[in-house]
């Protein structure tokens, strides 16, 4: 039976309109996950919900435990999750307020935990990571932007780097010559992780202000917080479109 998760991000730490049946503490070979996951329904469909930086306390991005969250929600039925994500516009297409819907990613992390494989089962983990994210969960999200008329980029390139810090603008440079189109700080290796369970994943992206170096303004919280709060009632509208229909799990 399919069940769908979704992974909210900063500004997302909630779901609207998600009716919380229960909250579920799981113990995890990893740890604890960042939070309790919540339980609730959306119209017909059961949706389990975890805010990846915890809540009240703010997990960074270098230290959040992305196998306990991953392996939580696994444990709990999901098949299909969707990853909230905060990101910095590259490409001149991708200004602040904008929704992207990435089909490819190129990851800058280094020194997090990236894999289930500890080596003690004998066999190595190679996943295949061609396509870093589902094409059917990908395909079920656009529908559900079209049938609600939320514009959005059809596809794009997430670069993933470590944080907590912002990046400078030659980094932006290189990032940009190396064909990426936004950066964050928290899609990978949830992504990986996820293939590695065999979890179904797509990543929602909202661009919260140019990269370093492409704006005259300066990068403050206060800038990202307001497009974030604009942006957050969007994409909880597409997330709940999306959970209204079957699609997704077709």
């Amino acid at each position: 039976m399919s069940a769908l998760a979704v992974i909210g991000g900063t500004g997302v730490d909630r779901l609207g309109g998600l009716d919380i049946v229960t909250r579920h503490a799981v113990d995890t070979p990893f740890g604890e996950p960042s939070q309790v996951v919540q339980e609730g329904r959306l119209g017909d469909t059961t949706i389990f919900f975890l805010h990846r930086h915890g809540s009240p306390r703010a997990i960074p991005p270098h230290r959040v435990n992305y196998r306990a969250n991953l392996w939580a929600l696994q444990q709990l039925g999901a098949t299909h999750i969707i990853g909230i994500n905060a990101v910095g516009g590259i490409a001149p297409s991708m200004p602040p307020g904008r929704l992207v819907i990435p089909d490819q990613v190129i990851d800058y992390t280094w020194g997090r935990e990236h894999t289930y494989d500890t080596g003690e089962s004998g066999e190595l983990m190679h996943i295949d990571f061609t396509e870093p994210y589902d094409a059917a969960l990908r395909n079920a999200v656009l529908e559900a932007a079209d049938r609600g008329d939320i514009a959005c980029a059809r596809a794009g390139v997430h670069g993933v780097t470590q944080g907590p810090r912002l990046e400078t603008a030659a980094e932006i440079r290189r990032m940009a010559s190396d064909g990426c189109d936004v950066v964050g700080m928290t899609g990978m290796p949830e992504a990986s992780l996820a293939r590695e369970l065999g979890v179904a994943y797509a990543s929602i992206c909202m661009v919260v202000n140019a990269a370093a170096g492409l704006d005259d303004k300066p990068l403050t919280l206060d800038m990202m917080r307001a497009t974030l709060e604009r942006e957050a009632d969007v994409v909880a509208s597409l997330v709940e479109g999306l959970c209204r229909s079957s699609r997704w799990a077709d």
